[in-house]
């Protein structure tokens, strides 16, 4: 790729910001509205741990955004998908479905479990969780045993499968669950960056038994830290809660715990900003996607990289904007010009059956993750000025 592309792509990328010198992050949060207010509501309550009204808040809101009938707020979204992982059944031994492509929490989740990721591959429009890579491997790889879908060659059980809807792109969920119906393994949802995305009208994160957000500081709604656990199983969201808080049984002074619980619970602090977050989220979407539009229009020009956009029956919350170059040395290059010019891009995670601790995990062909690893670069995607000129 010239310097020449480069050069365009980052002049682009500064008039979308109204920015010609400074330092362009990629994923800056913006704090306009009732934060301040409702910190200060917080601390004069003296609430600040994890009881505390705008928890209750928070979850009520999140649970009516979503669609969920539940929301269980907790400290992170790693927190929250090794909470419902737990809650599904998931035990040391167990293997887990899930993708190579994802922030490594996905598989480090799975590990907390004692559980171990097993990866099959994306599809290339969606960097999401491939339905076809999916039954090609429960259809070669495994046998129902009492109920249970046994993975032939290891004996282990498959106790969940956790595709992730890669940058906010709703993957083909609706095939996923199907598969996972026929073979009898629990759906979990790793939502966490698609907080706002439809696929077919519904919202990410409400396809399987559970799903989980996240409201880490680079996220379309942040609140410094935070997660949550969304399902419409009662059963599932009252003990989601009731290991979340150490597994105290209520009373009125006594401390007895009933299982082994953890202290998941998200401070109302946290809470307090999120609130406030929640609040306006219709706005910050709409200028994401304002956003997103003016990038398209720019590389609908281009025939050497691509931009991403949300496959037919989708809506995409545009989390982090992407493009897709392509040659491998294409990404290489633009990744150095940009950074070098002050303008923050990144590349996709390096594919997790490369790490270290996941390198002898089972795993599909996985051509189609490792095409996109080669290729893949995020873009600033900030909710601070759109191509109109927006401000929050």
């Amino acid at each position: 790729m010239s310097n020449i592309l480069a050069r365009e792509i980052v002049k682009i990328i500064r008039k979308a910001y109204d920015d010609n010198e400074d330092f362009v992050p990629l994923h800056e949060p913006v704090f306009n509205g009732n934060e301040k207010k409702y910190l200060l509501e917080t601390i004069d309550s003296t609430f600040v741990s994890s009881v505390g009204e705008f928890v209750n808040r928070f979850e009520r809101d999140i649970a009516a955004v979503t669609g969920a009938a539940y929301a269980i707020a907790v400290v992170n979204g790693t927190a929250a998908l090794h909470l419902a992982l737990m809650v599904a059944g998931v035990k040391y031994g167990d293997e887990v479905i899930t993708q190579p492509i994802t922030f490594v929490a996905t598989a480090n989740s799975i590990s907390h479990c004692g559980a171990m990721p097993a990866f099959v591959d994306v599809d290339e429009d969606t960097m999401g969780m491939s339905p076809g890579s999916l039954k090609k491997f429960l259809v070669e790889n495994t046998r129902n045993e009492a109920g249970n879908c046994i993975n032939k060659a290891t004996g282990k059980r498959i106790a969940a499968c956790v595709p992730m809807h890669t940058f906010g792109f709703p993957l083909r969920i609706d095939e996923i669950r199907s598969l996972c119906l026929e073979f009898n393994i629990p759906l979990i949802e790793d939502a966490a960056e698609s907080l706002g995305s439809f696929y077919k009208d519904k919202h990410t994160g409400t396809f399987g038994i559970m799903g989980i957000l996240s409201f880490n500081g680079n996220k379309t709604l942040t609140c410094g830290g935070g997660g949550a656990v969304i399902t419409n199983d009662h059963k599932l969201a009252r003990l989601a809660k009731h290991i979340s808080t150490t597994a105290k049984v209520p009373h009125a002074w006594e401390f007895v715990h009933d299982m082994v619980g953890y202290n998941y619970r998200m401070p109302n602090l946290n809470a307090a900003v999120a609130c406030a977050q929640l609040e306006q989220l219709d706005l910050f979407l709409k200028i994401k996607k304002e956003l997103a539009d003016y990038y398209d229009a720019f590389f609908q020009d281009q025939e050497d990289v691509r931009f991403v956009r949300e496959i037919d029956n989708a809506r995409a919350n545009y989390w982090l904007n992407t493009i897709v170059f392509a040659q491998k040395e294409q990404k290489e290059e633009f990744l150095e010009y940009s950074n070098s010019n002050s303008v923050m891009t990144r590349p996709i995670w390096r594919l997790m059956n490369k790490l270290p601790m996941y390198q002898n995990c089972q795993k599909t062909n996985l051509d189609v993750a490792e095409f996109l690893e080669e290729r893949v670069v995020n873009i600033p995607s900030s909710v601070v000025k759109s191509k109109l000129h927006l401000t929050v």
